[in-house]
């Protein structure tokens, strides 16, 4: 079962929101070469996580769902997207969802440009609810504006830095993963009226799910085929991402070499021999403890809100990433 099934959200309501974001833009022309590559990649696919959240967390308000938390849930989903297409031209990834990335497709300035008018988008849309003073739009635009970037800066600052500490790990993995999806939570439980005390709680939950995320797809990386993960397998090494199992291999002095070799210009074969090293070592079972342990003090946290019947729908997200990797 897919999780918008699960958790009883009629997607189709939620992607005509986010193309209403490009189709109500006045300034894009329909059938324009923007509104159509934007158009294309809204229509490529994506698991809507950040949407989802946005409405699970408007289920712990006192309002029923309206067209506000629904722009909030599209403005969510155009934050992540443009993050993706920036990630892409940063990371020289050439696939993207099993097709050719954006980039790839309409060049790297075209890329560039639509990049910077999703995020643009999304401001103007926040800017205009947040007249009406409400604090959860300015999480969110400010998620959009920077935590974002950050998390991309610290990637790229890192890079092929295996020196990274665990703690300089957590902190890009909050900035480029977990804020946004804590955020939704936070903001669609707002929208809907909740107290700041149920809001709050829904940010540490969306906190220590989505590092659980974040950590999932480093192991996703040395586990799945090409195939399943719609990019090629071991491309996080390949770009220089020192993830967590890179992190806890590189511990084992007889590997570390092997590991540490790695660089921009590192051929296959001294590539597939690292990948195989961490593969083989006990990295990959050390970085699944890690995964359960956020996803436990996701579900401790998610005891809080078990007077709420939309408790039900946190243990189902808790569920459907716990499953994730099988």
């Amino acid at each position: 079962m897919k999780l918008q099934e699960a958790l009883n959200i009629d997607i189709a309501e939620v992607n005509r929101e986010i193309e209403r974001l490009v189709t109500s833009d006045r300034d894009v022309p329909g059938g324009s070469p923007l509104a159509t590559r934007i158009l294309e990649l809204i229509a490529s696919g994506g698991k809507r996580l950040r949407p989802l959240m946005v409405i699970v967390g408007s289920r712990f308000g006192n309002k029923s769902i309206g067209r506000r938390t629904l722009q909030l849930a599209a403005a969510a989903e155009f934050i992540h997207a443009a993050s993706l297409i920036h990630d892409d031209i940063i990371d020289d990834a050439k696939v993207r969802r099993g097709s050719p990335a954006l980039h790839i497709k309409a060049g790297v300035i075209s890329a560039v440009h639509i990049g910077n008018y999703m995020s643009a988008r999304v401001i103007e849309l926040l800017s205009k609810q947040a007249r009406n003073k409400n604090r959860y739009v300015h999480d969110l635009s400010a998620v959009a504006t920077a935590q974002l970037c950050i998390g991309e800066y610290q990637q790229m600052e890192h890079a092929y830095d295996y020196d990274i500490t665990l703690e300089e790990y957590l902190e890009k993995s909050l900035n480029k993963t977990a804020l946004l999806m804590a955020t939704c939570l936070r903001a669609g439980a707002l929208s809907a009226g909740s107290t700041e005390e149920t809001a709050d709680a829904l940010y540490a939950f969306g906190e220590s799910l989505g590092l659980a995320f974040q950590i999932q797809d480093d192991l996703l990386d040395f586990t799945q085929s090409s195939d399943t993960l719609g990019k090629p397998a071991g491309s996080d090494l390949r770009h220089g991402q020192v993830t967590l199992p890179v992190i806890y291999a590189l511990q084992d002095p007889g590997l570390a070499p092997r590991i540490r070799r790695i660089g921009p210009g590192s051929s296959e074969a001294d590539i597939e021999d690292a990948l195989a090293a961490i593969s083989g070592s006990d990295a990959l079972a050390r970085t699944e403890e890690t995964c359960r342990r956020y996803l436990e003090q996701a579900a401790d946290i998610a005891k809080q809100l078990s007077s709420y019947p939309a408790h039900a729908d946190l243990m189902t997200l808790i569920h459907h990433f716990a499953g994730r990797d099988r």
